[in-house]
């Protein structure tokens, strides 16, 4: 029954997605290119918004908890598992006033309205995953880039979105060079469940009534810590709140 219901509503989704990010792809265009940076980023978060709304027809509902945890005014790595793309919506939505940028495949930075725009234009690296001297050379601009303006970036150090919410093997290389690039920021380990389960029957027919929950984990500065430790008490923060 769930997944005969579900096409129809999927039928809905997939309008109110679709209207949203051709909507929105020329009104960031204008934001940034006459109002400037401010302008811009304001309407990427309002459409994180609409995404959500849209979401909201399939029964998906979004929290968050430990948003008081964050650093105020500091330059932030958050380092989460990765579960689906409404992981990057939850969290541009919920963590808007640190300003995070993204770690994203080269794949992502054309052909998806609104989504290819902000990837290329809001501040957040394309990598090659094909290419490790590009993709830590690309990193190292973004830990650069958080440093000097006290933002925030985000790295998956899985790399690859769990079909099933099951953690894979956490790689250290990115977060390793985003926290030498950046020495004044903290580390947040976040946790993402349950966004796995919009798409457990693939990208057609949706999952109903998925509980997404964001969990922000206590800071940790990164000049406090060796990187091994650091990298090892982010990965068990992490791994330990997936249900």
């Amino acid at each position: 029954m769930h997944k005969i219901l579900s096409y129809p509503l999927s039928i809905v989704y997939y309008l109110f997605l679709s209207l949203s990010l051709l909507i929105f792809h020329p009104i960031q265009w204008i934001c940034l290119n006459l109002f400037g940076y401010q302008a811009h980023t304001r309407s990427v978060v309002i459409l994180q918004w609409f995404l959500m709304c849209s979401a909201n027809v399939l029964g998906t509902t979004f929290t968050a908890k430990g948003l008081e945890k964050l650093p105020v005014n500091k330059p932030i790595i958050y380092v989460s598992n990765h579960q689906s793309m409404f992981d990057i919506v939850s969290m541009i939505w919920f963590l808007r006033k640190t300003h995070p940028k993204f770690v994203s495949k080269k794949e992502l930075g054309k052909g998806i309205p609104s989504v290819s725009y902000n990837l290329k234009h809001g501040g957040s690296v394309l990598i090659d995953r094909n290419d490790p001297k590009q993709a830590l050379s690309a990193i190292k601009g973004l830990g650069e880039y958080i440093q000097k303006h006290n933002r925030s970036a985000v790295i998956f150090p899985e790399g690859t979105r769990s079909k099933n919410g099951a953690p894979k093997r956490f790689s250290e290389n990115g977060v390793k060079m985003l926290c030498k690039f950046a020495p004044d920021a903290y580390l947040v380990p976040l946790t993402i469940n349950n966004s796995w389960k919009m798409f457990r029957f693939g990208m057609f027919p949706m999952g109903l009534g998925s509980a997404i929950t964001l969990e922000v984990h206590e800071a940790m500065k990164v000049s406090d810590f060796d990187f091994a430790t650091l990298f090892q008490k982010t990965e068990e923060a992490i791994v330990s709140s997936i249900k």
